[in-house]
């Protein structure tokens, strides 16, 4: 029998905070809450075992971007940004403190049971997939335990980030529009704005595996016509 699906809430408005338990558990999640950025912290260091962390941005004592960067020090679980905050710097410094998605207040009911169920979905499919790691010059990639190793030391990763890598070497050799890649990791609907959100993504991913992020050798630019993994 399968575990149930844990998800922390954290906002600093007990009215969202309550919204949002009550419409994740009628879909049968567990649903935990934290008040701010700082207890957040706390809460994934007591129990890592979270599925998913829905995460506002503007809150007392540490923001959301802040404490996401602290999360990914302890936990790989998927980070879902749910903040008023809509402006493209504020999404990017969302998604390089290590979030994996951005929903904007107001929200529809639906928005955010498709931007949850896709976010759990590639958490915990992935975690099934059986086969032999991917070797690429220094790198290891285990598709089965979702890890990355360099020179046999492990890699910290999100799971996005590991996706965005995946299917760039399921595609190897070919490059690989900035839509398409979109489409198939988010998979959402590309819009102007998703660019700039594959572009931090990539930018994380060379910070991580490359030697010189500056002249990237594994994830490389093909002007006009996307990435490529050769």
């Amino acid at each position: 029998m399968d575990s149930p699906i844990r998800i922390l809430v954290v906002d600093d408005e007990p009215d969202i905070r309550n919204i949002l338990h009550i419409l994740l558990s009628s879909r049968g999640y567990t649903v935990e809450e934290a008040e701010n950025g700082r207890a957040a912290v706390d809460r994934v260091r007591a129990r890592s075992d979270f599925d998913l962390i829905i995460l506002d941005i503007m809150m007392p004592d540490l923001n959301g971007v802040d404490a996401c960067g602290e999360i990914r020090k302890l936990s790989a679980a998927p980070v879902l940004f749910l903040t008023a905050k809509a402006q493209d710097a504020d999404k990017t410094d969302a998604f390089t403190s290590g979030g994996d998605d951005y929903l904007v207040k107001p929200f529809s009911n639906h928005e955010l049971f498709l931007r949850v169920e896709s976010l759990l979905r590639r958490y915990r499919v992935y975690k099934g997939k059986g086969d032999s790691p991917t070797v690429i010059d220094t790198l290891e990639i285990s598709r089965e335990h979702g890890t990355v190793s360099k020179n046999g030391i492990p890699v910290d990763m999100t799971k996005t980030e590991f996706e965005l890598l995946q299917y760039l070497i399921e595609n190897r050799g070919r490059a690989v529009s900035t839509r398409t890649l979109y489409e198939n990791v988010w998979h959402e609907k590309f819009m102007p704005s998703s660019a700039n959100t594959v572009m931090v993504h990539v930018l994380k991913l060379r910070k991580k595996l490359e030697d010189d992020p500056a002249n990237p050798t594994l994830i490389r630019t093909i002007w006009g016509k996307g990435y490529q993994v050769d």
